[in-house]
């Protein structure tokens, strides 16, 4: 259906007055959530807007839940264009769409990344994202279970906890990672980032934490606040070149959301890029090809679109696995491909539970070593396919487009069979499942690669932050050539962390928070600037 004929569908609701809220937020995820406290704690009223349901799922809130939600009517299920290095198959994408956002569907560990990926944001046109600069961010926002510490915070809005009896197939990974020679680590975000041992958790008397259960929930009655479930985000509403709100589809209806003093999207490396294209803040010639009148003139925005990569190294057990009491992902290890970097760029993850390989034999009863990547260097886009709001985009992450990452990936198989093999695991092992005995050479390995890949989950990129002609959005997240619009979400990040996303991006979430409160005229209560 043509994009016309689909809006002329939905009838505008009348509106006695315009009804503006202070802030109007744009996305429910990681750093939505973070924001609308952060405002709603200085006086601001806020109207947050999500595409998706509220997060009442028992699912959501269990640890063990998370494979059920893949797939399910809370994500997006994202599916890239076919991927030319990587047997042109489609990829799929869960990307939370509930209250939460992919916060309310992922596994739940608590990881920063090393410091040298944010010396390289500061040093690459980002000041103030350096390490030192960030760290008192992701401090602030921690309750975490050891209390406050110079690596961890006290007292903040989202618990993190360590896994206290992990599973005895989990040891087995740690101890045999160890017996490689891969040092023991008690904490990932502590001093030393590399090594095998247990992820620490946004989970507390046995339920997930997202950002929203942390953040939002505890003050959900606060009067100043609104919140919209439901509610599909067509256009950016500008005003003399100034974002003035948003537009946005619910119940069969067009509405508007109006923000007095900014627009803030947070809908996620898809969705807040595909609604500034849609709002005509983009590449130009692709705008007018699609049927969208050019705004602002932003060839950066939908590029530099990149993913941490993963495959399946599955295992037929010998017999069942007994059942888990955290996140089914509860041991990892970080190491580099040469001891020359300054982080790792490896990152193979334990499963107590078969992650299917795509195309490979799905045992019964197994576990998971999952070889993945977090350097990558290949690069892809997102593109409109239609000017039609509610048509899915064109997602193209060009996966192994770099050499390097396949040889990196294969590296990383490698270490995970080493592990996978070892006499750690004879009590659980019976057959390797993926890539199986027959993968003997390296160029089998390949083929495995191009044969398997997926995704972490960990996907960055389409609205980066910068100062030169591709960046979408400045140091201080502002959208370049729009006024009273930011963008504050993982898809500002310029390179992907060395680790697990959520806690970046709720580190992104409360930066934003101060810079909207420091350039801000303020709300009911007229606070602005200062520390939260």
């Amino acid at each position: 259906m043509p994009a016309a004929s689909r809006r002329r569908e939905l009838v505008a609701v009348a509106e006695p007055g315009r009804v503006e809220h202070d802030y109007v937020i744009v996305g429910a995820g990681s750093a939505g959530s973070v924001i609308a406290r952060r405002l709603l704690d200085r006086g601001c009223s806020v109207h947050v807007l999500e595409a998706g349901p509220s997060d009442d799922d028992p699912a959501v809130h269990s640890p063990q839940g998370w494979p059920r939600l893949m797939g399910s009517t809370m994500d997006w299920s994202v599916m890239t264009v076919p991927q030319r290095h990587a047997n042109n198959r489609s990829l799929t994408w869960p990307r939370g769409k509930v209250l939460g956002g992919s916060g309310s569907l992922n596994g739940m560990i608590y990881i920063r990344g090393h410091r040298s990926d944010y010396d390289a944001w500061a040093y690459g046109g980002c000041p103030g994202w350096d390490w030192d600069s960030v760290l008192p961010y992701f401090l602030r926002s921690e309750d975490h279970a050891d209390g406050p510490s110079a690596w961890h915070g006290g007292g903040g809005p989202l618990p993190v906890a360590r896994i206290a009896r992990p599973h005895p197939a989990a040891e087995a990974f740690v101890a045999a990672a160890v017996d490689l020679g891969h040092a023991p680590t008690d904490d990932f975000n502590g001093e030393r980032m590399t090594g095998a041992g247990f992820n620490h958790v946004t989970i507390r008397d046995g339920r997930r934490m997202s950002a929203w259960r942390s953040f939002v929930a505890p003050v959900a009655a606060h009067p100043a606040l609104r919140v919209t479930t439901g509610a599909r985000a067509h256009r950016v509403l500008l005003e003399n070149g100034r974002a003035v709100g948003v537009e946005y589809a619910a119940g069969g209806a067009l509405h508007r959301a109006y923000g007095a003093v900014e627009t803030v999207l947070c809908g996620g490396v898809v969705g807040s890029a595909q609604l500034l294209l849609l709002s005509g803040v983009g590449p130009a010639d692709q705008l007018r090809r699609v049927g969208v009148e050019p705004v602002a003139d932003l060839p950066g925005v939908g590029a530099n679109l990149h993913d941490h990569l993963l495959v399946s190294n599955v295992y037929e057990a010998s017999r069942p696995l007994p059942d888990g009491r955290a996140n089914l992902l509860e041991s990892q290890l970080f190491a580099a491909t040469d001891r020359r970097r300054p982080g790792p760029d490896l990152q193979p993850l334990f499963m107590q539970l078969v992650y299917p390989a795509e195309s490979y034999p799905v045992p019964e009863h197994g576990y998971t070593i999952a070889p993945g990547i977090v350097r990558p260097l290949s690069r892809g886009a997102l593109r409109l396919a239609s000017a039609d709001p509610e048509a899915a985009p064109l997602v193209d992450p060009n996966v192994l487009a770099e050499p390097h990452d396949l040889e990196s990936l294969v590296d990383a198989v490698e270490l995970a069979r080493e592990i996978g093999r070892s006499a750690r695991f004879d009590d659980w092992r019976k057959a390797e499942a993926a890539p199986g005995p027959d993968a003997r050479t390296r160029a089998d390995l390949r083929a495995y690669v191009r044969r398997a890949v997926g995704t972490y989950h960990h996907q960055v990129g389409t609205c980066r932050m910068g100062q030169d002609s591709l960046a979408v959005v400045d140091p201080e997240l502002r959208v370049r050539g729009v006024a009273g619009l930011r963008v504050a979400d993982a898809s500002v990040m310029p390179s992907v962390p060395s680790g697990n996303t959520n806690a970046p991006t709720i580190m992104i979430g409360e930066k934003a928070a101060d810079f909207l409160l420091d350039s801000g005229a303020g709300g009911a209560g007229g606070a602005v600037g200062g520390p939260l």
